[in-house]
């Protein structure tokens, strides 16, 4: 990948907006980026793999303030890698809880198409079919799972 690349080529890359990519240096996500003698931001390699890192967390639900600590972690040296270890360690487990929950939920999708497949096929369907009762799932409905992945979130 070449070097020195202006922000307006790092937002076209990333996806980032040019004002997402000032406001994460801002607050500390990105490292001061070098800048060229007439003050434009010059982004190198290193930046361009730590940007697409934030992505990363960013596309599992890191908050952001997670990811600003894990920023000034690394930011401080090899002396913070345990510390670094350990919040990628916890935030993989909620990663991965809220897959499980995407996954349960995916499998009732699943079978409901499954289910209105099944009429579709049938000569004369039932009145009243499963799932369109507003008791049938009560209990799942009340558990919020996609509320329940936010809130481990948003607990740390």
């Amino acid at each position: 990948m070449e070097v020195d690349l202006s922000i307006a080529q790092v937002a076209k890359r990333t996806g980032l907006s040019v004002h997402t990519l000032r406001y994460y240096e801002r607050i500390g996500l990105i490292a001061p980026v070098a800048r060229a003698s007439g003050g434009q931001r010059r982004y190198a390699s290193r930046d361009m793999a730590w940007i697409d890192f934030l992505l990363r967390l960013r596309t599992t639900h890191m908050p952001i303030g997670t990811m600003q600590l894990f920023a000034t972690l690394r930011g401080e040296g090899e002396v913070t890698v345990p510390a670094r270890r350990q919040l990628l360690q916890t935030h993989l487990a909620d990663v991965l809880a809220e897959i499980q929950v995407l996954q349960q939920c995916a499998q009732t999708v699943q079978a409901k198409i499954e289910h209105y497949q099944a009429l579709e096929l049938s000569p004369s369907p039932p009145i009243e079919t499963v799932g369109d009762n507003p008791d049938e799932h009560a209990e799942s409905l009340r558990a919020r799972p996609e509320q329940a992945a936010r809130n481990r979130r948003g607990s740390r």
